[in-house]
């Protein structure tokens, strides 16, 4: 008896983490259009006992880029975020640099958080360039020279899985990320292009038909393993 309750509780614990594994590839599979998106991975551990367990971990390897051509958009081309600012003050970070104007001409995320330390866009600008190092320039129509109105600031952590998720895909930094630091001197900005998520529909839609078999196949297993433990215990009371 022990053996078939130790062959239950070793495929229940199994089943429970192929529904974690599940959820997470079909978290990815809903973010494959969420702007610089970093997929998530759960690696699968067999202990000796037989049982497995699992490790959560972010890829944070680059999505492809895709051209807009919308002056708004920004895709970060390497490692990094960049620091957003809520209307009560509370700073979190973000890849997606799909912006726009604000209300007060201020570059703003699409839900009205403030871009870095607050970029004003002038009325009677002719249009304005974000340089690869994130100096934002405008261009005015008459003999006005071109000025700097701005910087957008890129933002490293040592440790970014300590960074805790939000909403809309921004995260908050932590004590465990490590302190936040300015990078200098960087080219890692494209103007009028977005960095894409790095999901792969195909190869995350192939990975959950393989889950889901192997959930079929763990669960089967149970129901067999649970039915011969009732015989078990119909025998031994009859």
């Amino acid at each position: 008896m022990y053996n078939f309750q130790s062959i239950i509780s070793k495929n229940t614990n199994n089943v429970l983490v192929q529904y974690e594994r599940f959820g997470h590839l079909a978290q990815n599979l809903a973010n494959v259009d969420t702007n610089g998106y970093k997929k998530v991975t759960f690696e699968q551990i067999m202990k000796e006992d037989g049982c497995l367990t699992g490790a959560v971990r972010t890829d944070y390897s680059q999505g492809s880029v895709r051209v807009t051509e919308n002056p708004y958009d920004i895709g970060i081309d390497g490692p990094g975020y960049i620091p957003v600012t809520s209307p009560s003050g509370q700073v979190q970070y973000t890849r997606d640099g799909a912006f726009r104007q604000g209300k007060d001409g201020y570059l703003v995320t699409s839900d009205g958080w403030i871009v870095g330390d607050g970029i004003k866009i002038p009325s009677n600008c002719m249009r304005f360039d974000i340089k690869k190092n994130g100096e934002v320039i405008a261009y005015y129509h008459d003999d006005k020279k071109p000025e700097k109105i701005g910087t957008v600031p890129l933002i490293q952590f040592d440790n970014p899985d300590g960074m805790q998720p939000a909403d809309m895909d921004r995260l908050i930094a932590t004590a465990d990320a490590g302190e936040a630091r300015l990078v200098k001197n960087h080219d890692s900005f494209k103007q009028g292009t977005l960095e894409r998520a790095n999901v792969s529909v195909f190869q995350t839609a192939t990975d959950i038909m393989r889950m889901n078999a192997s959930m079929l196949a763990s669960i089967q297993i149970l129901k067999a393993a649970d039915q011969m433990y009732n015989k078990s215990i119909n025998i031994r009371e009859g």
